[in-house]
């Protein structure tokens, strides 16, 4: 003797409740997805930015002397003074407490605006560019800064932009 089987409608298929489960884990994986892109937004925008934490380069463009001629015609630095001291006998380096202040490089092309304000000399000008220098600055402009002839370094890798799917900036790569 076969027996029927006959469906009631309150009977669900297994089938049934573990699509649904998985919906409903899919939606508050999405939930707390965007939860946490809010919450990163909202911790971002509150960052407290002081000399003690720098962290983005908008906070350094904001502290270079002349912010705006700086941005608009070089790019704005941090200047690293330290003094080192080599002993021969026997050989030891010592190296003193660095100092850091915000300072700013000029590209080669607007080189006019520090001989515009007799800031350098047309001598100091030709010797920087004999060395295919540049110059950069600390201080403001308008108030004795200590103007320096510095030469661009290409040896020097920046091992963070080294890493893969980086974008290098074109327009501040040479000065």
């Amino acid at each position: 003797m076969k027996r029927k089987y006959t469906r009631t409608p309150e009977t669900k298929s297994p089938g049934f409740v573990s699509t649904a489960l998985n919906y409903t884990s899919i939606f508050v994986l999405a939930g707390v997805f965007i939860l946490g892109i809010g919450i990163g937004i909202a911790f971002s925008t509150t960052t407290t930015l002081s000399p003690g934490n720098v962290v983005s380069r908008e906070f350094i463009d904001q502290t270079a002397p002349n912010p705006e001629l700086c941005v608009q015609y070089g790019a704005s630095a941090m200047e690293l003074d330290t003094r080192l001291f080599v002993s021969l006998n026997p050989f030891n380096v010592y190296v003193a407490q660095p100092s850091l202040r915000p300072g700013c490089v000029l590209r080669t092309s607007n080189w006019d605006l520090l001989v515009q304000r007799r800031l350098v000399t047309s001598d100091q000008v030709r010797d920087c560019k004999q060395r295919m220098n540049t110059f950069a600055f600390t201080g403001d402009l308008g108030s004795s800064p200590e103007i320096s002839c510095v030469y661009q370094n290409d040896a020097a890798k920046n091992f963070y932009l080294n890493q893969p799917g980086a974008v290098v900036p074109q327009e501040t790569q040479r000065f």
